[in-house]
């Protein structure tokens, strides 16, 4: 007999940790099952310095893959598996077609501590930073029913679709944002440099400015001299700002801000459904129970409001009342998604229909995406056109009172 530590999570979604004898992981994780429990990790237990210096902090665990190399390395060995290769040749073939060392590195530790006796899933947990808890989960309950395979390709399905969410997002973004910064700079270079070569022209003919020339030529000033100062002032308080969104209070009453902001709000809570939807589904067709799975989900969605309300949903269920009332008396998710769920719940296909959800409220985000890049893009560009306009009429008029004074 053994003793392994392990971290597992129980019918209630509570996360249980501790330490366990038994003669060997498989028999840990049998015993865990039984319990009712679903296993996340587990390793042999030691003590002392053996224990702080565990692989996540030396050695193999200082490796760490993108989220592309991973959903890559998931689709192959999914597919390598479905065509009837074992997982030792499986990860072989995958050693040997590496682009990079450090894939290379991972998965050369991955073949080797499945070659030596352990669980694929156990050998994922020394690559912390690579593979999440949800990743190994899954893996772990695929490896329990024997449906290795199947558990991959749903695994892939779920990194590349939230990839490809992100993207999305991300992406459309990219253009306002460079927009914006060209606004800005062009801006403050007519204020700073282009306007106060004027002001010695306009001083030794002693033209009384127009309040909106002086104001402009106060306002570059002021730029010039304090410019320095207030974008050290606003990485500053960026900083601040993200350390007290840290703390559950702020940061649950920007969540619940944001979702009520107009436009914003809206595509907030389909990228939300989305997410929600997809690795709730994600869960329930890989075997993961429904309790442990509202537990996962809770804390990915990565918004207070929307974490609440899965946990009032968490707790209904429980109780064994409907999961899909809290979840709209929370009022943060669409309509849509909670009606997919009550359907899906009354007709014992809750996976199925989530998934269905999730492929709704995807596309649902693209086009909302769409449709705020197509008012973001001419909105910023009137505001620049009117800021600019606006100087160089300033501008023009003072050389209209100079052009009054020559002629007066």
């Amino acid at each position: 007999m053994s003793a392994f530590r392990y971290t597992a999570m129980s019918d209630t979604g509570m996360i249980v940790r501790g330490v366990m004898q038994a003669a060997s992981e498989a028999a840990l994780l049998d015993q865990l099952r039984r319990r009712g429990h679903v296993p996340i990790d587990a390793a042999p237990a030691t003590g002392g310095l053996l224990r702080t210096l565990d692989w996540p902090v030396f050695g193999a665990g200082r490796a760490e893959l993108s989220r592309q190399g991973v959903t890559d390395l998931t689709r192959e060995l999914a597919v390598m598996l479905s065509a009837g290769q074992d997982l030792d040749r499986a990860m072989r073939f995958l050693v040997e077609s590496a682009q990079t060392s450090r894939v290379r590195a991972v998965l050369t530790g991955l073949r080797d501590s499945v070659r030596n006796g352990s669980a694929l899933a156990t050998a994922l947990t020394a690559y912390p930073r690579s593979f999440p808890k949800l990743y190994i989960g899954l893996v772990r309950a695929g490896e329990s029913s024997g449906d290795l395979a199947p558990s991959l390709e749903r695994l892939a399905v779920l990194l590349e679709r939230e990839r490809s969410l992100a993207a999305t997002v991300k992406s459309a973004m990219i253009y306002p944002a460079l927009l914006s910064l060209a606004a800005i700079g062009s801006i403050t270079l007519l204020l700073t440099e282009v306007l106060p070569q004027f002001v010695p022209l306009f001083e030794q003919n002693g033209a009384q400015l127009p309040r909106a020339t002086q104001l402009m030529i106060d306002l570059g000033a002021f730029v010039s001299q304090y410019g320095l100062i207030m974008l050290a002032g606003l990485f500053l308080a960026t900083l601040g700002f993200r350390q007290a969104l840290q703390r559950p209070g702020p940061r649950a009453v920007l969540d619940r801000m944001l979702l009520r902001l107009p436009v914003i709000g809206g595509l907030a809570k389909e990228v939300m459904a989305a997410r929600f939807s997809r690795t709730f589904g994600t869960l329930l067709q890989g075997g993961v129970p429904l309790i442990a799975a509202l537990s996962v989900v809770r804390d990915v969605l990565g918004n207070a409001a929307g974490s609440a309300a899965v946990e009032a949903a968490s707790n209904a269920a429980k109780g064994g009342a409907s999961l899909a009332d809290p979840l709209e008396a929370a009022g943060v998710f669409p309509i849509r998604m909670i009606h997919l769920l009550r359907v899906g719940q009354e007709t014992a296909q809750l996976g199925a229909m989530a998934l269905r959800a999730a492929d709704i409220h995807e596309e649902k985000t693209r086009i909302g995406v769409q449709r705020l890049l197509a008012l973001l893009t001419p909105a910023i560009t009137i505001v620049m056109g009117a800021a600019i306009a606006g100087i160089v009429t300033s501008l023009l008029l003072a050389m209209l009172s100079l052009n009054d004074l020559a002629n007066g």
